[in-house]
């Protein structure tokens, strides 16, 4: 037997780890990036490099890195009551309180909101899983078998498990994996900038993505159309803010014809967008919110799928007849997970973070702005709250695309310059999404250093 002690972690990393969104060629090739460290909004790789994490992660520790509150309070929860699952009606106190605390949380921030009960999950992926399953389960106990389809839309990220990745509209996600699986649609991505035609302002374009959604339901007949799904700002795919009167306007058809809207707030959720949720930002109504990354700052993986009144009173009616509500997961509602989201919530109160990403959004916007709005190869750059992003094109006048992988070039001088942004899979897009709790001159020293990696890539980029 070899001596594994001896293997370098690249090569251990090469010949032990599946990683995931990974290209295997490419790791085997150049190995990984291996972080040992982070601290605030810095992270540090192997080699002692330190870089500014202009994402958070994945969009996820939104009250920074190493922070001691949610350590002892992952603790003390590990000692008081290492696990405990919800099965069966068992339960235990911290997942009680922040069920509570999130529905009190959600209703009094969102006008018009209705939500009644929390599911606790494990990941974004399955809080939408658990979304789509809770959809087919209403219509079934309401006597509507045949409404069970999901419109989703191009562009949009809600996951990789089947069913989530399924209503992902990225095409590169749904490659040899045989999907996406039957009965989910997508609609035209609303952005407005990549997709609108010549001349079509922000109202014009809203009406045709809405007569094309009033289309497709009367293809498929509302009957046989359960839920519309949404990221009330579009991560992923690029940071697409919603056109004009987006949401107003969906919202309308959707209760025309009696068709569920799922929130996918897993990214917007907790303060992001400069609200404590993005349906508050966007006067978004939902029927069902699915949270993750912000409702723990990903010190603990967990989700929460909040259901409306409407949907609970179906579920909770026909509950003597049915039995139990098969579906949960062993981690379901984790006590050490909830003990450390209510820290993260409580530390995001006391240092208002929402609020934070609402003061220093414009700033970043203004940074990015004013150091690389000028360059030939940018041609939008936007955000709302502490989410931004760079598009990149090959001519600003015509919009015409880049090579495919131009926008990795950026990102990879990125690094090497110490900052960390994300080059994003549907168009070329880089994002920022920083932790809520980094302050100006940190975002002016990572837009500077970003601002360095355009110049250094881009006779790449052109030679492409």
């Amino acid at each position: 037997m070899d001596d594994r002690a001896n293997i370098s972690l690249a090569d251990l990393d090469r010949e032990a780890l599946f990683h995931p969104v990974s290209s295997i060629h490419d790791l085997q090739t150049k190995g990984p990036v291996i972080y040992t460290g982070a601290q605030g909004v810095e992270v540090t790789r192997e080699g002692g490099q330190t870089l500014i994490d202009m994402g958070a992660g994945l969009w996820c520790v939104n009250v920074g890195y190493g922070r001691p509150e949610l350590v002892a309070a992952g603790a003390q929860a590990m000692q008081d009551l290492s696990f405990q699952h919800f099965f069966g009606g068992a339960s235990a106190e911290p997942t009680i309180r922040l069920a509570d605390r999130l529905l009190g949380l959600f209703n009094e921030t969102v006008p018009g909101a209705d939500m009644a009960r929390v599911f606790f999950g494990c990941s974004g992926s399955d809080a939408n899983d658990t979304a789509l399953k809770l959809v087919i389960y209403y219509n079934n106990l309401r006597g509507l078998p045949a409404k069970k389809k999901v419109i989703s839309r191009k562009g949009a990220y809600h996951g990789l498990t089947y069913a989530a990745a399924s209503l992902t509209g990225i095409e590169g996600y749904h490659t040899a994996f045989d999907l996406p699986m039957p009965g989910v649609l997508h609609t035209s991505c609303p952005h407005h900038y990549a997709f609108a035609q010549d001349g079509e302002t922000e109202a014009a374009f809203t009406d045709r993505l809405i007569v094309e959604l009033e289309e497709m339901i009367a293809r498929e007949g509302a009957d046989t159309v359960a839920a519309f799904i949404a990221e009330p700002v579009m991560g992923t795919g690029g940071v697409f803010l919603p056109p004009a009167g987006y949401f107003d306007r969906v919202q309308q058809v959707l209760d025309r014809h009696d068709i569920l809207l799922i929130a996918d707030e897993v990214i917007t959720g907790f303060g992001r967008t400069g609200a404590w949720f993005g349906s508050e930002t966007y006067g978004i109504r939902p029927d069902i919110v699915s949270l993750a990354k912000g409702l723990t700052s990903a010190y603990f993986p967990m989700s929460a799928s909040i259901v409306s009144r409407r949907i609970w009173e179906v579920l909770e009616g026909a509950s003597a007849k049915m039995g139990a509500l098969m579906h949960g997961f062993t981690y379901s509602g984790h006590p050490v997970g909830a003990a450390i989201a209510m820290a993260n919530l409580d530390l995001m109160e006391a240092e208002d973070m929402p609020a934070n990403a609402a003061r220093l959004g414009p700033v970043l916007l203004e940074a990015l702005r004013s150091k690389v709005g000028d360059h030939p190869l940018v041609g939008d750059i936007r955000g709302v709250g502490l989410m931004a992003a760079v598009e990149f094109v090959a001519d600003r006048a015509t919009r015409a695309r880049l090579p495919v992988g131009a926008h990795k070039l950026v990102a990879a001088h990125a690094m090497n310059q110490g900052v960390l942004t994300r080059a994003l899979p549907f168009l070329p897009v880089t994002s920022m999404s920083p932790p809520l709790s980094i302050t100006e001159g940190q975002i002016d020293e990572a837009t500077t250093r970003y601002a360095r990696a355009l110049e250094a890539a881009t006779p790449e980029m052109l030679a492409l």
